[in-house]
């Protein structure tokens, strides 16, 4: 027997613990920001005039242009997991996909030059603490997954292909949700 070939019940046994080590990975991401953003929730309810206060600091349309690139993104990720897609396109379908994660990173971080300078006042609370807490413990997530998504462009197999678009529509879900928590509450 050929020592790179596993036994077909093998192979399902690998799958099987791929897909519940995805599936754990997941809903730990999802609890973590679960966790953060009910804290965010929280600190806001208890210093509701700080968090109103400092809201008027942020910038939604910014924010709401960033969101329309990260769906972008998720929609290119979509692309590249479709079964039926030639490997061509699901090499270009995952370059875009991390392209318009880059695209949301320099957003981002614009977005954060023009909000660093009222982060520091006292009369705004926890309001800024927890917003770049949680926001860039999101970006972060994006920077990490476009360079992994361009990772597997280039080397691209199936399992690694619904592993990354699995996580990036996590990333999606999270920031959806986020948006109007930090924006528009």
């Amino acid at each position: 027997m050929d020592g790179h070939v596993l036994p077909m019940e093998d192979q399902e046994d690998q799958a099987s613990a791929d897909d519940l080590l995805l599936w754990v990975l997941v809903w730990s991401e999802l609890a973590a920001f679960g966790i953060l953003l009910a804290g965010f929730l929280v600190v806001g309810f208890l210093q509701a005039d700080a968090f109103a206060s400092a809201r008027s600091h942020l910038n939604p349309l910014l924010a709401g242009i960033n969101t329309l690139v990260l769906l972008t993104s998720g929609w290119q990720a979509a692309l590249a997991a479709r079964p039926a897609a030639s490997m061509t396109t699901r090499r270009r379908a995952l370059a875009l996909a991390a392209l318009f994660g880059l695209g949301f990173v320099a957003i981002k971080l614009f977005e954060y030059s023009t909000e660093i300078g009222a982060a520091g006042l006292p009369q705004f609370g926890a309001f800024f603490e927890l917003y770049f807490l949680i926001t860039g413990f999101h970006l972060l997530h994006v920077a990490f997954g476009s360079a992994i998504l361009l990772l597997v462009a280039w080397r691209p197999s199936p399992g690694n292909i619904v592993l990354i678009t699995t996580l990036w529509h996590v990333i999606d879900l999270v920031w959806i949700v986020m948006f109007p928590l930090v924006y528009l509450v």
